[in-house]
């Protein structure tokens, strides 16, 4: 019986250094969890500093000590940052919704004074605009534009009528809240102009910048004398130097479309934009006009006293000589204007130019 009571002893004294050792296991591991944990949440404080936005109040400083106390840091920061998210959102006032634009703009001046006698710079004229974007770029800034615009100009040999029509234009645009830009397309080389063509390597150029939706086609002498002449896009395509001083403030013709017009994409598309084989001056108007008389579309107009401009006089220029050939093209518009025009275009990009004032982009397009 002694026997058995020393037995019963010696494991009752086992039982307790055992139970001793499993609860230093025990507190050790506890005591390397605070710590890790203690250190961990010192670091991500020093990472982010008291009044960060991340973590804005005391509330959320307990809810990222409890995250990292529970043991699920890699899970739970995410929930972290979710909550704090809304306290962003609470602090931080968001941006106003611009409205769009009104349909008729309220800073129009209407009739101008158009001069050509004092010499004008295009540091001068950037100066005039600096709120510009490179490439001739400008949108309103307290309303959402209506148009998104492509202005195009066929160009060469042309610098000092440039400087006048960006000196001119660009303020009446922006009176006109527009959404715009400016390209000037140059012919490459001296052989015979094309006008029309150039206006095609436009029109795919400017859309390969931005996704405008409307093109003024604009030779770069004409300048309007009324910025109620809004350049922009409507239901029909726009014929809008109605009345020059060229011909005596008058329509020269019932069926004249040039110096400047307006279409919208579609409208454009559906005519397969001008047609590429007018060499030299003339003609390459009157075919757009047969091409949308074809398409059932009609041309809308400005009034005569609203549409007025004026031309910078100049010579012929070289390499711009009559094209003998017009009349009998024109004759032949509705067998060639499905394969004449936008999906047969042809030309190679020299360079390209980005001002201030405007995108000049050169191009090869080739001889006739």
């Amino acid at each position: 019986m002694q026997e058995s009571v020393l037995l019963n002893v010696g494991f009752f004294a086992k039982s307790c250094v055992v139970l001793v050792c499993l609860c230093g296991v025990h507190l050790i591991v506890a005591l390397f969890f605070y710590l890790t944990v203690s250190t961990s949440t010192k670091f991500y404080y020093r990472q982010i500093p008291s009044d960060s936005h991340i973590v804005t109040s005391q509330t959320h400083r307990r809810a990222a000590l409890d995250i990292y106390a529970n043991g699920t840091v890699e899970t739970d920061l995410n929930k972290l940052i979710y909550i704090n998210a809304s306290v962003i959102k609470d602090d931080v006032e968001e941006p106003a919704v611009l409205e769009p634009c009104p349909e008729t703009s309220p800073l129009l001046e209407g009739p101008l004074q158009v001069e050509f006698s004092e010499p004008v710079s295009l540091e001068m004229v950037r100066k005039e605009n600096p709120q510009l974007m490179m490439g001739g770029r400008h949108k309103p800034s307290d309303c959402v534009a209506l148009q998104k615009v492509a202005l195009i100009i066929p160009f060469r040999n042309r610098d000092e009528h440039l400087k006048y029509w960006l000196h001119y234009l660009h303020p009446i645009l922006q009176r006109q809240q527009l959404d715009y830009g400016i390209y000037v397309i140059e012919q490459d080389g001296v052989d015979t102009f094309n006008r029309a063509k150039l206006l095609n390597v436009g029109y795919v150029e400017a859309l390969k910048e931005y996704n405008y939706d409307c093109f003024i086609f604009s030779d770069v002498d004409i300048i309007p004398m009324d910025d109620r002449n809004t350049y922009k896009c409507s239901s029909q395509p726009r014929h809008l130097s109605v009345s020059m001083d060229k011909f005596g403030f008058r329509l020269p013709y019932k069926q004249y479309f040039g110096g400047v017009s307006a279409m919208s994409k579609q409208q454009f598309q559906k005519i397969n934009g001008f047609p590429n084989n007018y060499w030299g001056w003339g003609g390459e108007d009157d075919d757009i006009f047969n091409r949308l008389s074809f398409q059932g579309m009609k041309i809308s107009r400005p009034s005569g006293d609203m549409g007025k401009c004026r031309m910078i006089r100049h010579s012929r220029d070289k390499k711009n000589e009559p094209n003998p050939q017009r009349f009998k093209r024109i004759t032949h518009t509705r067998q060639t204007m499905n394969t004449d025009g936008i999906n047969s275009l042809k030309y190679k990009v020299i360079n390209i130019e980005k001002d201030q004032l405007y995108t000049k982009i050169t191009v090869d397009i080739g001889k006739p």
